[in-house]
């Protein structure tokens, strides 16, 4: 058998006469893939399959007696097929930034990746519920939780697939944001609700949490951040106060709602979003743009955006 390497591709002529080749240079997946499409010359050698999480930016806590805000909408798709060639683009939403007293909720900003045969959109975390009377949380991939200031208060709705309900707010206890697994706790008088749960993943190569929702500011106790990035909520004494948590950095957590009546008075701030993709490493590297960390481990090949770019296979 004659070999040779020309632009990215091998390729092979079968030999005439019944002989013995040294093959070695091609993989059992490579030779396993061109013997089944009956075509040895001109295998490229690319995937035909990735898996991917695209995780959305956490929405912002508020202020005051603010709720958690939601977690970014988590989106895992354990194979999509792709075209050799053709380029998908990649968009990391980043988390919300942190709100005043009296202010409106900020929700986080959406994640995707998308090109042909592949359009999978995470939405971002809805805002926590703030000062004014009646101020609900906001909807989003998770929802934020409701205000606790005065009366009652109800969290914002989770994105079905993606996320889930913030809790519900009451006089001096906010709701938490919601999480990828599970809804935002609900307040209670002086307690802040707890931030749901987020959602494990080992496509990174390690275990990691993503998409937990922000704890629910009190008056004496303050709801936890829900496990996946998502910030602790605060409480005030009536003589100092703490600041709330923010969402950690790409786990898409929501920020914890601020319980302080002073100034500077900010909710926590979101956690900005992440999509990750792999396939298997016998498959040759895709061309990038935009940064990505890449990682060749556990018989993977591991793109992590954590900011925009695109993927060419």
């Amino acid at each position: 058998m004659s070999m040779r390497y020309k632009g990215g591709v091998i390729s092979a002529t079968p030999p005439t006469t019944s002989t013995t080749s040294a093959v070695g240079v091609w993989t059992l997946a490579q030779q396993l893939q061109a013997q089944g499409a009956g075509n040895w010359p001109n295998q490229s050698f690319v995937p035909t399959t990735i898996e991917y999480l695209v995780v959305a930016g956490g929405g912002g806590g508020n202020a005051t007696v603010g709720g958690g805000g939601g977690a970014g909408g988590y989106n895992y798709v354990s194979s999509a097929a792709i075209t050799s060639g053709a380029t998908y683009t990649i968009s990391v939403g980043g988390g919300a930034t942190a709100t005043a007293w009296n202010a409106s909720s900020n929700n986080g900003s959406n994640s995707s990746i998308s090109g042909t045969g592949i359009s999978t959109t995470s939405t971002g975390g809805g805002g926590g519920g703030g000062y004014n009377t009646g101020q609900v949380g906001s909807s989003g991939g998770s929802g934020g939780g409701g205000t606790g200031r005065s009366g009652a208060s109800t969290g914002g709705s989770g994105t079905a697939g993606q996320g889930s309900n913030g809790g519900n707010g009451v006089q001096e206890g906010a709701g938490g944001g919601g999480g990828a697994s599970s809804a935002g706790g609900n307040g209670s008088s002086g307690t802040g609700g707890n931030g749901g749960a987020g959602t494990a993943s080992s496509i990174s190569g390690a275990s990691v949490t993503y998409a937990g929702g922000g704890g629910g500011a009190g008056g004496s106790t303050a709801g936890s951040g829900g496990s996946g990035g998502g910030g602790a909520g605060s409480i005030n004494n009536n003589s100092s106060w703490n600041q709330p948590g923010n969402g950690v950095a790409n786990t898409g957590g929501g920020g914890g709602g601020n319980r302080g009546d002073y100034t500077p008075s900010f909710g926590g701030s979101g956690g900005s979003g992440v999509v990750i993709i792999r396939y298997p490493d016998s498959y040759s590297a895709a061309t990038t743009t935009g940064s990505p960390t890449i990682t060749v481990t556990g018989g993977y090949r591991i793109y992590k955006f954590t900011g925009s770019g695109s993927i060419t296979f």
